[in-house]
């Protein structure tokens, strides 16, 4: 059965946020998920490639002219 943890980093600005996930993914266990909200431009690009970088799957579930929401599957 999958876990959802929520991260809200909407107004958190670079590179705080991308701080913040790597801590967060850190705790979950095998099969929990990560929602993460973010506010649009550099905060989503550069947790986006930061994401990449580390081999993450992500996919994204809401996408506005403010932010995006993200579930990010942790399958370690």
């Amino acid at each position: 059965m999958n876990s959802l943890k929520h991260l809200d980093l909407k107004s958190v600005p670079c590179p705080l946020n991308v701080v913040k996930i790597k801590l967060a993914l850190e705790k979950l266990s095998r099969n929990e998920h990560l929602i993460v909200e973010l506010d649009k431009g550099e905060p989503e690009e550069m947790v986006l490639n930061n994401l990449k970088e580390m081999g993450c799957l992500f996919k994204q579930i809401t996408n506005n002219e403010k932010f995006i929401k993200i579930k990010i599957l942790n399958e370690n």
